[in-house]
């Protein structure tokens, strides 16, 4: 079954299950909307395509909840890296 992820992996936005803004890899790796976008909707860590995240019937969420488990990358997202270093170059 597939792993409904709170949260964006770069960003850390909260990402429900009813949310339209979650895209996933085949790896089920998550990421909000924006972040996917920055990455040319690319996945940092497989290189897989990034697509909207099916939305669960709410219904079936009692039986069938969503992961509380957050998950962070360990590195930056790479568009993190090319923000911060145009911030500190001004």
């Amino acid at each position: 079954m597939l792993e409904l992820r709170p949260n964006c992996e770069c960003c850390d936005a909260d990402l429900p299950p009813e949310t339209r803004e979650a895209m996933i890899c085949t790896f089920e790796c998550t990421f909000c909307q924006d972040c996917a976008q920055a990455m040319a909707f690319t996945c940092p860590n497989c290189g897989g395509e990034l697509v909207r995240r099916p939305i669960r019937p709410a219904q079936k969420l009692t039986a069938n909840p969503p992961s509380g488990r957050r998950v962070l990358r360990a590195e930056p997202c790479d568009h993190f890296k090319i923000a911060a270093a145009a911030t500190r170059a001004t």
